[in-house]
């Protein structure tokens, strides 16, 4: 691999100029088109059982528009996250969503004709060639259709959301964008944006973080009222919205979005609640070697051991690569293009958004990766993270594109297991006892965040759906909701809290996916099985592996467990062997921490 990597990615591959592009606006026009064609023929039919002429035609439109859509979605959303400032891109993105709104009312006016369809004659088209590969999606959306309020009301609720619910969705950004931290660093004081403050918050110096963290409370307290109000609109919607359908459970949009029954989130739940004890140990031990009776909420994911040391952009480069190709040729192969050809976005510098992800460009069969790298261990996990995202994607690309959507919980389940493939890697290789300290460390931070800190964001949206039915929620109430569910998931084991993490987190106001967080947990967890199963059967799971993420877009989560790992995840014992598994370096690091 080349040395001196690129650290911006590249976007002009597609549209050359960014958001001035003239190659896009076109590229928008010609799908603008397309959808408004398809919309028309779906809205001049008069009802009855469609054809299959209309029905082939209306599959091979609607496809077309959703590939062109979500590329147009990627290109947009990797504009404005490089450059918070890029008005363009604003614009850009509410004219996307309200493609996206059109789209949606010819896929509800699809779906009509699709119910309209007796079930034999349903079963028979399904069943032909053309249509095998996309048969659970259809029927899929035909049982969706009748869950719903009418097509018109649907398109209805879609298009006044553009300015409504994804408009206040959008003002997340405006909100992070805004911050700007003092820093003194080195004699020179300058303004922080949210994404490098929050690099601080993992800084291996305990004055640095302790710093950054009362920094960091008191701009987002700065900003609590507005981040209130964006809230609570945003959990009246969906909850007017969901009364509208006859839906009394918030959990009901995000466990059908994720494939996923409420037995197997019961199951999951349960079975995590059992690795909180072993957890609290680990915590105790990192707080007495940090000299500390208890962690603060900014010391949970700081580094332990030598390994806090900076790791160079091209060494995570390596690293990651060395640490995949010892699971699979291919996804090392898929690192190596996404490294070289400039498919990630890492550069530290100001006016970027905080955080990271992966997203795809099915028209070229290519995805891009946002983040921002400070040289941490931790922004290197994040790195193999979103590259399994990369290769998750790679393996869907080529096929219809209603097979091609997965939800978030398998996504999650690549990205994770692609992650921990480093961490285990650098394990077996670590030299000494520091070493090994400081991978174990970054082990059990992503046991922590996944059956603590995502627990916590669960808890709270959970009680805050409770609640915000009797009315909205001040800044002051979701600071003590957040509180108490941060106690609670994390079992009253650190000495300070995050009262303004709600405010502060991207995730809760993302509008296309409610309950941004169990899926985590599911993804942590079901790759943790997956793990297991590949190192009992060695190179030959690789196989089967790739297998299992191109089956993600077309079978439930339980199918997928069933036919792929013979698990039951309705019951508790996958889930309970998964987080034995998980907290199984506790002890190791307990005797580390204590001579080290």
């Amino acid at each position: 691999m080349p040395h001196n990597l690129s650290q911006t990615w590249d976007l002009d591959l597609f549209y050359p100029g960014g958001s001035a592009s003239p190659e896009f606006a076109a590229f928008m026009a010609e799908t603008e088109a397309l959808v408004a064609s398809l919309l028309g023929e779906l809205q001049q039919r008069k009802g009855g059982e469609p054809s299959d002429s209309e029905l082939r035609d209306w599959t091979a439109k609607l496809q077309e528009a959703h590939i062109r859509i979500r590329h147009a979605d990627s290109f947009v959303i990797c504009l404005s996250s490089q450059n918070m400032n890029d008005k363009r891109a604003v614009a850009w993105t509410e004219k996307a969503q309200s493609l996206s709104a059109r789209l949606k009312q010819a896929s509800d006016l699809f779906d009509v004709g699709l119910a309209a369809i007796p079930d034999e004659r349903f079963a028979a088209w399904v069943a032909t060639p053309e249509l095998a590969d996309i048969s659970f999606p259809l029927e899929e959306r035909r049982a969706a259709i009748r869950d719903k309020l009418a097509p018109e009301l649907e398109a209805l609720a879609s298009e006044l959301a553009i300015d409504g619910y994804q408009g206040w969705g959008e003002h997340y950004s405006t909100l992070v964008g805004r911050i700007s931290i003092p820093w003194e660093e080195d004699g020179k004081t300058s303004k922080l944006s949210a994404g490098q403050a929050a690099n601080k918050l993992d800084d291996p110096k305990q004055e640095v973080r302790d710093e950054m963290g009362r920094l960091w409370e008191e701009a987002w307290a700065e900003q609590a009222d507005l981040c209130a109000d964006t809230l609570n609109r945003l959990g009246g919607f969906r909850l007017k919205l969901y009364g509208r359908r006859g839906w009394d459970d918030p959990l009901r949009e995000p466990l059908k979005m994720n494939r996923m029954s409420r037995e197997t989130l019961d199951a999951m739940w349960d079975a995590v609640a059992g690795g909180i004890e072993p957890l609290k140990r680990y915590l105790s031990a990192k707080a007495r070697r940090f000299g500390k009776e208890k962690l603060g909420w900014h010391d949970v994911s700081a580094p332990v051991g030598a390994d806090g040391a900076k790791i160079s952009y091209d060494s995570a480069a390596a690293l990651i690569g060395d640490a995949f190709r010892e699971f699979s040729p291919s996804m090392a192969e898929l690192s190596k293009r996404a490294f070289e050809e400039r498919w990630i976005e890492a550069e530290d510098r100001p006016a970027k958004r905080p955080g990271g992800f992966c997203t795809d460009f099915p028209l070229k069969r290519q995805t891009r990766i946002f983040m921002t790298y400070s040289g941490t261990a931790g922004n290197v996990s994040t790195l193999a993270h979103e590259l399994g995202h990369a290769y998750h994607s790679s393996l869907v690309d080529g096929l219809p594109p209603f097979a091609q959507d997965y939800a978030m919980n398998v996504a999650e389940t690549a990205s994770t297991f692609a992650e921990g493939l480093v961490t285990d890697a650098l394990l077996r290789r670590a030299d000494g006892d520091e070493a090994k300290l400081s991978l174990l460390d970054e082990r059990l931070q992503n046991a922590v965040a996944f059956f603590m800190n995502i627990r916590a964001r669960f808890l709270f949206e959970t009680r805050f759906y409770g609640m915000r039915r009797e009315g909205m929620l001040d800044a002051g109430q979701l600071g003590e909701l957040m509180v108490a569910a941060q106690r609670e998931a994390f079992g009253d084991a650190l000495g300070s809290w995050h009262p303004h993490f709600w405010a502060s987190k991207l995730h809760f106001y993302l509008t296309d996916v409610p309950f941004y967080n169990f899926p985590y947990t599911f993804g942590y967890l079901f790759s943790t099985g997956i793990a297991a199963v590949a190192e009992a059967e060695g190179p030959a799971f690789a196989a089967r592996y790739d297998s299992l993420l191109r089956d993600t877009g077309v079978m439930t989560v339980e199918q997928l467990a069933s036919r792929h790992l013979g698990a039951d995840l309705t019951k508790p014992d996958f889930w309970r062997s998964a987080v034995q598994r998980a907290v199984a370096d506790v002890d190791a690091f307990e005797k580390l921490a204590a001579r080290s």
